[in-house]
C-alpha cells in the first residue's frame, strides 16, 4: 500500500500525457519534421520544470517521503558522449515514434505493436549493461 500513492501519480501522468497528446505518433513526426511547435513547447515546459525543480532540491534541502535528504550527484563534465548518446536517442525516438517514457501509456492505451518497441528498449538496455565496463565514459 506504501507504493499506491506512486502508482496513481503514475496513472495521472498517462493520463495527462494522453489528452495532451504527447504520446501520439502524428505529433511525433510533426515534432522530427519541425512542422509543429506542439512538443517542442511541451519539452521545452519539462526541462524549465525539472531545472526549477532540481535548484529547489539543491538549495531547500528536500527530503524524500522516508525524510532523507535528497543528495544531487553532480554529473561528470563532457560534450561527446552527450552529443552521440543524444543523438542515439532522438534517431531511435523517430525511427520508432516514440520516447521511451510513453511506452506503457502507449501499451496501455491498447496500442499493442508498442510492445516490440518495449522489448527492444529491455534488450538494449540489457547489451549495455552487459558492454558498459568496456565502453569509454
Amino acid at each position: 500500500m506504501k507504493l499506491a500513492r506512486f502508482f496513481l501519480t503514475g496513472i495521472f501522468f498517462g493520463i495527462v500525457l494522453t489528452k495532451a497528446e504527447a504520446v501520439s505518433w502524428y505529433r511525433i513526426y510533426e515534432m522530427f519534421h519541425f512542422q509543429s511547435f506542439h512538443m517542442f513547447g511541451i519539452i521545452g515546459t519539462a526541462l524549465f520544470t525539472g531545472v526549477i525543480g532540481l535548484q529547489l532540491f539543491k538549495r531547500k534541502k528536500v527530503k524524500d517521503y522516508h525524510g532523507t535528504p535528497i543528495h544531487v550527484v553532480e554529473k561528470e563534465k563532457g560534450f561527446w558522449r552527450y552529443l552521440l548518446g543524444g543523438s542515439l536517442f532522438g534517431l531511435g525516438w523517430a525511427l520508432v515514434g516514440s520516447c521511451p517514457g510513453p511506452i506503457f501509456i502507449l501499451l496501455g492505451t491498447g496500442t499493442y505493436a508498442i510492445a516490440v518497441v518495449l522489448i527492444g528498449a529491455l534488450l538494449g538496455t540489457y547489451i549495455y549493461g552487459l558492454v558498459k565496463d568496456k565502453l569509454p565514459h
